[in-house]
């Protein structure tokens, strides 16, 4: 049975992931363990669970030493940041993941698999769509999310090197939001604490109450599913290639009217939210991920369009299991 290492386990992808391997892995092929600097009592009921930091290097020496492959799920990020300390993304994001890539080294790890921000290319999306996984990047050095961004990007750099000097297997996940039900709705941006936009918009569909639609309603985003990731995760794990940088999607758009719409048919009640179109504010965001590759070398195939994908997450509301 191979071991698998899931860093960041007690996080909102990492809680779906373990969930995922144990629905999935039904010929019992891998045995899975979490790794998370806080207790969470769905991971610790599902898989094994060791309380480390990946910053501390003590803790790291204390991981298992027979695992076939690491998924690091684990990062500072600035949705999770109070207030702004750059640093946080300097010792967590590149020294953490330097610690990580050692012990792979050193324990003879087959392969690693690291999720990536999309950030250094979505500003790209106003000129095309369609973002590409090898876009060179192009983004605001002057934003929050600058220092995150490129200590991500100096994380995938180093993976590079060891993949190159000692040849680690290595799998790059290039993420935009992926969306997934939890008991958490909010995050915090530029360091204040808000709640997220769609969760506002579900909130508002369920009270019935009238929602805006701002700026250019045909403008589109690629919806993916937490549980689409999963499976490109799983996937990951077991094909033979030793390389490969993923777009996380579905490859297709949803205009920002028909997300609106979906929400107000999966959560409205009998009264149903009325939309008032909203020109005169700002557009959102646009992009739709290419994963060819992804089909291709890691037989993805997205299961959730974008208005299964809000049935599910209805669903796990009302499960309450996240």
């Amino acid at each position: 049975m191979k071991k698998i290492l899931i860093l960041g386990a007690n996080g909102g992808i990492g809680r779906y992931l373990v969930d995922y391997f144990k629905n999935k892995d039904i010929n019992h092929e891998y045995q899975l363990i979490g790794v998370g600097r806080h207790h969470n009592k769905f991971v610790e009921t599902n898989s094994e669970y060791i309380i480390a930091d990946i910053c501390n290097k003590d803790d790291i020496a204390k991981l298992p030493k027979d695992i076939y492959a690491v998924i690091d799920l684990a990062g500072a990020m600035p949705a999770r940041m109070k207030g702004y300390n750059p640093r946080l993304y300097i010792d967590t994001n590149i020294i953490g993941t330097f610690n990580i890539l050692t012990y792979c080294i050193e324990n003879h790890v087959d392969r690693i698999l690291f999720t990536q921000s999309f950030g250094d290319i979505k500003d790209r999306a106003e000129q095309n769509i369609l973002l590409m996984p090898d876009m060179a990047p192009k983004f605001n050095y002057g934003t929050d999310h600058s220092v995150y961004v490129v200590s991500k990007n100096t994380a995938v750099e180093l993976i590079k090197c060891y993949h190159t000097l000692y040849k680690l297997k290595a799998f790059i996940f290039r993420l935009p939001t992926v969306y997934s039900w939890s008991e958490n709705d909010s995050y915090y941006v530029d360091g204040v604490l808000r709640k997220r936009a769609w969760r506002i918009l579900i909130d508002k569909a369920i009270a019935g109450e009238d929602i805006e639609v701002w700026g250019d309603p045909s403008r589109q985003k690629d919806m993916v599913y937490v549980k689409d990731f999963c499976q490109m995760l799983f996937n990951a794990c077991s094909i033979e290639s030793d390389f490969g940088y993923y777009n996380v999607g579905t490859g297709i758009g949803t205009s920002l009217l028909e997300q609106i719409k979906g929400i107000i048919e999966v959560f409205g009640d009998v009264h149903k939210s009325n939309i008032i179109m909203r020109p005169d504010m700002p557009n959102a965001p646009q992009y739709i991920m290419y994963i060819e590759n992804a089909r291709k070398e890691l037989g993805y195939n997205p299961r959730y369009s974008y208005i299964n994908m809000l049935y599910d997450m209805k669903k796990e509301k009302e499960l309450e299991r996240f």
